[in-house]
């Protein structure tokens, strides 16, 4: 049965049930993937030693800001592939794809140049002084993972340019090939090679670079709607990369400033030793589970909404926001309960001290009751960047970072010598405030339908 809209103009539908369920589970199985994997990597370090479990995650929360710099470029590039779409004209949405494989093939190359040849300067000037052991693995650790950026670029866009097409299959597949190689290959080089944290990064690389040549191979098949036949569809083209830009860039400023704020907070919580360390990084590792309904459903909204706005459909956009909303908070209930009842067992599977045990079980209580607020201050982002409006998402993301997420954790932290829970305390107040901003900009967005997009829009 078709889902109804909220708009009674609108007689062709979109998305059936059935749709949405084949374009959301792949892109579940594959935020699964990806937590699970951080998981095994954490665990897997954590038998060398609390030194090691902080390394990486000193290094993972600076990886992460380039990560989802490169996520938000790609989203860019999905929004503008699914208007194309929804307009009917796949030749403009390959050629922006191939526009999208240059802009951030090219950015990541930049970015692996610089940490690779200035990485312990870097770390120094992010973290300050930590202990000698734990610097020294986190510039291993670094070093290896910088490598894996370019191949890393090119999976993404690969993957943005099928589910901006709806097919979000192909992208879970390869994301299995590449964790599955991962997990493999860190066990193989911890446990048997005794290779200690570079036997988690090198496993990284290697499984990163086999994705990237995947997923650009499958994009070659001629059975493809969205293809890249040649090398002519990489050359710059200036209109196109202007339209990615307009998105990916306000969204790449939100990303990199919030990945900067977080970390700015993991250097608040490196002055509180290495047991706050080890809790922070274990509890961030937990709670990711809670994130993967709105990921993934924030990853399903580009492609949606972009092709609602693309066929002119503003009221079938709104009404699969509603309906993905509901969903999440279906999903969240079970996740959020299980986390609080098994709390305590899944932080001993970290062999922390039990000076870092205690706060780390605090942390994922009080995340876990938290998240009550998450989707309408993250899911609701995702349908404005969708429609264009990704210079709104970034400035509302900016202000309640750093007003109310940094600034009240150094307030908490430096001035009142609160704990690292109090950490989080600050960033739920953020979570608030952008909550309230989010519910009341969707509710004042026309739902009429619009034009749909010219072919040579």
């Amino acid at each position: 049965m078709k889902n109804k809209p909220d708009v009674q103009t609108t007689t062709t539908y979109l998305y059936s049930n059935r749709q949405l369920s084949r374009l959301i589970f792949p892109l579940v199985i594959e935020q699964l993937l990806i937590v699970l994997v951080g998981m095994a990597d954490v665990l897997m370090v954590a038998t060398l030693g609390e030194a090691a479990v902080s390394g990486v995650a000193l290094v993972d929360a600076l990886n992460n800001l380039i990560l989802q710099v490169l996520f938000a470029m790609t989203a860019g590039g999905t929004v503008v592939c699914a208007q194309f779409i929804g307009a009917r004209n796949y030749d403009k949405a390959s050629r922006s794809g191939g526009q999208l494989f240059f802009i951030t093939t090219v950015s990541t190359i930049l970015i692996s140049l610089l940490f690779i040849l200035a990485n312990r300067p870097i770390l120094s000037l992010i973290f300050g002084k930590v202990e000698t052991a734990v610097m020294d693995n986190a510039v291993i650790y670094m070093f290896l993972t910088a490598l894996s950026f370019p191949f890393l670029a090119i999976y993404h866009s690969g993957a943005a340019v099928f589910r901006a097409n709806g097919d979000t299959r192909i992208s879970m597949l390869v994301s299995l090939l590449m964790n599955v190689i991962n997990v493999a290959g860190n066990a193989f080089c911890i446990f048997i090679l005794k290779m200690g944290v570079a036997g988690v990064g090198i496993p990284t690389l290697i499984s990163r670079v086999i994705a990237s040549l995947v997923i650009f191979s499958l994009l070659q098949k001629k059975e493809n709607p969205l293809r890249i036949p040649s090398l002519s569809y990489f050359r710059p083209k200036f209109y196109l990369i202007r339209r990615i830009l307009a998105i990916g860039v306000p969204n790449s400023v939100e990303s990199g400033l919030f990945q900067f704020g977080k970390l700015m907070l993991q250097s608040l919580v490196a002055t509180l030793g290495t047991a706050s360390i080890a809790a922070y990084a274990v509890a961030n590792n937990l709670v990711t589970y809670l994130y993967l309904p709105g990921n993934a459903l924030g990853a399903a909204l580009i492609t949606i909404v972009g092709q609602c706005y693309g066929a002119g459909e503003h009221g079938q956009a709104k009404y699969y926001m509603r309906k993905l909303l509901a969903f999440n908070y279906a999903m969240l209930a079970v996740l959020s309960t299980a986390l609080i009842v098994g709390r305590h067992f899944l932080v001993g599977l970290y062999n922390l001290s039990p000076a870092a045990a205690a706060p780390a079980c605090a942390l994922i209580l009080g995340h876990s009751i938290a998240m009550l607020v998450w989707p309408l201050a993250f899911l609701y982002p995702y349908y404005f960047r969708a429609i264009g409006r990704a210079a709104f998402t970034m400035v509302v993301a900016i202000v309640t970072m750093w007003l109310f997420r940094v600034g009240l954790a150094y307030v908490f932290v430096v001035f009142f010598h609160k704990s690292v829970v109090w950490v989080w305390y600050a960033m739920f107040v953020d979570w608030i405030f952008r909550a309230i901003i989010y519910v009341t900009a969707f509710k004042r967005q026309p739902d009429t339908p619009a034009a749909a997009l010219t072919a040579d829009t």
